[in-house]
């Protein structure tokens, strides 16, 4: 077993409402290590919907996905919160000394007073394409993340998609690649238009190729692959690759989570609506992920949970000290650990 991170609270998702549970936790001077499946913070935000306008924030007429996220992350700042991205909580164990032992899908260890579960609708899964025979190259030569760029160094790469991951990737693996085609059904795209006229300018300059059409076929053996076989508007045509990258957008799933002993309605968590704590002490559940009478599922409902589960989640990590309720507006000792006054 790897040596153990330890920190106050361990929250199991790195969405919006995740991310404001570390301010409301960096309050009362907890230290929060966040997991997350995917490849950067948002959940939700970053992944499905970064340009999309959210216009229910407080104070917010209107504000993007990823400016929520970007904003978010700027608050949190003074409290240094750690972050490992690109994993998954594969098990939940409760410590004889109090606390929890949470292992992830690579082997990493962390223990933690408190554990929070603030994962959306659950941990988000890659979409399968429908290619026959692709699960033989599966974590050989297909990947639906990419956890170390460097793996893909010298590669003849084939991305295959239209959204923000897609071309994202094609753009920061296209310097890496020995050669670097993209796939997508049809011209349009769905990303941000910066990164498409990026892309663009990359194949005008002859240093990356678009191509329209499906992917239908992988060819190759035991799992190494050698190329794709794409249908295009004019007919089927081969693209030479050693590394398949397919796009094809999430599925959100509860996951491990269903095998932590928590009680659950319908792939959701019930928690009471004092301490948003779950049928397991020490655990809670914020955001979309939970359930209770009256439950509405908004970025600012889960706000106000993260609020109460921190009180909550303070008399545990500490439960000899004294929590006096303070307002940032008022509280010298607050706005110190903000680093707004000294």
């Amino acid at each position: 077993m790897k040596e153990a991170i330890r920190t106050d609270v361990l929250i199991v998702g790195a969405g919006p409402v995740g991310l404001f549970a570390v301010f409301e936790l960096g309050l009362l001077d907890l230290k929060c290590h966040l997991i997350d499946i995917l490849d950067r913070p948002g959940g939700q935000c970053t992944e499905l919907y970064p340009e999309k306008p959210i216009y229910d924030i407080p104070a917010w007429p209107v504000i993007s996905g990823q400016e929520l996220v970007d904003r978010l992350m700027e608050q949190i700042r003074p409290f240094e919160p750690q972050f490992t991205f690109n994993r998954m909580v594969a098990g939940l164990e409760r410590l004889p000394e109090g606390g929890f032992r949470a292992t992830t899908d690579e082997g990493e260890v962390f223990e933690a007073k408190v554990v929070v579960i603030a994962a959306g609708g659950g941990s988000f899964q890659p979409k399968r394409p429908p290619i026959p025979g692709i699960e033989a190259y599966e974590g050989k030569s297909v990947f639906y993340a990419v956890r170390r760029m460097e793996d893909f160094r010298g590669e003849d790469l084939l991305i295959v998609g239209g959204g923000d991951s897609a071309l994202d990737w094609t753009l920061n693996l296209q310097p890496l690649a020995h050669r670097l085609t993209l796939v997508h059904r049809r011209a349009e795209f769905r990303a941000a238009p910066d990164s498409v006229n990026r892309m663009l300018a990359l194949k005008e300059a002859g240093k990356l190729d678009f191509r329209i059409g499906q992917v239908k076929a992988l060819e190759g053996e035991d799992g190494i692959l050698r190329g794709a076989v794409v249908k295009g508007p004019e007919g089927d045509f081969e693209v030479a690759c050693t590394r398949l990258l397919p796009f094809f957008g999430l599925t959100m799933k509860l996951g491990p989570i269903a095998d932590w002993g928590l009680n659950l309605d319908e792939n959701l968590i019930p928690v009471d609506t004092e301490r948003f704590e779950t049928s397991q002490p020490g655990i809670f559940a914020i955001g979309d992920i939970n359930h209770y009478p009256g439950k509405l599922k908004l970025i600012l409902s889960g706000f106000h949970e993260a609020a109460l589960m921190a009180q909550a989640a303070k008399r545990i990590v500490h439960p000899h000290e004294k929590v006096v309720f303070q307002y940032t507006t008022s509280s010298t000792s607050l706005q110190r650990k903000l680093g707004v006054t000294r």
